[in-house]
């Protein structure tokens, strides 16, 4: 069972870490792990796709930014991106195991299939973190937000935005895809909230979270429900919502419904000051970030991880799995300045365009 773990918390875990990195070695190089020493390790990085806009965009800066930052600049991390396909990813742990990096942070595309490729990795004698979402297979460490309190943040939003109607009419629900743990999760967490208080007209799982299947499923849910008797729909990340938003538009629904999200891309911040989303859940990317960076480094290193950990988990393969896991905060029209500008994601510039920039004055976002 994951445990609520306050920002606080894992902040100061983190920066104890960082100094703990520097007092056993960081200032002199460290024991150095089989890149060479002197803090020259090779950390392989394989992030799941490039649909999703976080992936490019923020973790492999972040992870790249504190691996140079950890080893005083001289570790490497070498990249690889799936591209939403399984196969290749099994294709690029191979790569790395010829490439012979240290450790390696893998976010899976499917996290069944991904673990072959895991137990090759480890016989290779390279340290496992699965990052973000929890790949099966016998992986050293895990680091992610704790996705059922995501669902239960979006469940406890759909409500506030239902109030005294949430009872009437149907709420659709949008989930990630089932070759993602993490969706299975978040539904999980959403449920819990809001079982018995809404009414679910159609639930649909997501293929690869694409927005373009989530624009069919809700044309669907349309047609089978009426456009009329929809009153929420809980989408389970911000590119889906933008497809269900898309197709609630192209049906006529207006006013549109509450529509729930997550990853707090800037489209759907965008649609959130727009008044067509109505929040996104905002994950601190930097957060989850360092803390990959800081297992792979660590355990690339030979050192024990066991002052960074704040929980541990189990997959259907491995028990007891050490992990850093961050809670998310709820993004709404009301707390923009305070979340994602506050912590430099996007600036009110990037934010508030020419179209949009009327609106952002209305709301105080300038």
């Amino acid at each position: 069972m994951n445990v609520y773990v306050g920002r606080a918390t894992v902040g100061l875990v983190l920066s104890a870490l960082t100094v703990t990195l520097a007092a056993c070695g960081g200032a002199d190089g460290g024991a150095g792990g089989a890149g060479g020493g002197e803090g020259a390790v090779k950390i392989g990085l394989l992030l799941p796709e490039n649909e999703t806009a976080r992936y490019e965009k923020f973790d492999k800066p972040l992870i790249e930014k504190k691996v140079a930052l950890l080893t005083l600049g001289k570790g490497k991390v070498v990249y690889a991106n799936a591209m939403g396909d399984a196969a290749k990813q099994n294709a690029q742990v191979d790569m790395m195991i010829g490439n012979k990096v240290d450790a390696l942070i893998i976010d899976a595309v499917d996290a069944k299939t991904i673990a072959g490729a895991v137990a090759k990795a480890k016989a290779a004698g390279i340290a496992v973190v699965a990052y973000d979402r929890l790949a099966e297979g016998p992986i050293d460490a895990y680091t992610s937000f704790d996705n059922e309190d995501v669902g239960r943040v979006q469940g406890k939003a759909l409500l506030e935005a239902l109030g005294d109607k949430a009872r009437t009419g149907k709420i659709v629900m949008m989930n990630g895809a089932v070759t993602d743990p993490n969706a299975a999760q978040f539904r999980s967490g959403a449920r819990s909230v809001l079982d018995g208080k809404v009414n679910v007209g159609k639930e649909y799982d997501t293929v690869e979270w694409k927005p373009e299947n989530a624009n069919s499923n809700m044309a669907a849910a349309i047609s089978a429900l009426g456009k009329d008797k929809i009153t929420a729909v809980y989408s389970a990340n911000d590119g889906m919502a933008g497809g269900i938003i898309a197709a609630l538009k192209a049906a006529g629904v207006n006013p549109l419904p509450p529509v729930t999200g997550q990853d707090a891309e800037l489209a759907g911040v965008q649609r959130i000051v727009a008044g067509e989303q109505y929040m996104s859940v905002y994950k601190p990317y930097p957060r989850e970030a360092e803390a990959a960076a800081e297992l792979a480094v660590t355990l690339a290193e030979g050192e024990k991880i066991d002052g960074i950990i704040n929980q541990v988990v189990s997959s259907p393969t491995t028990k007891r799995v050490p992990s850093v896991l961050i809670p998310g905060t709820s993004v709404t029209r009301n707390n923009i300045s305070s979340t994602v500008v506050l912590d430099g994601v996007f600036t009110i510039e990037e934010i508030c365009t020419d179209k949009l920039k009327a609106t952002c004055d209305e709301i105080g976002l300038k």
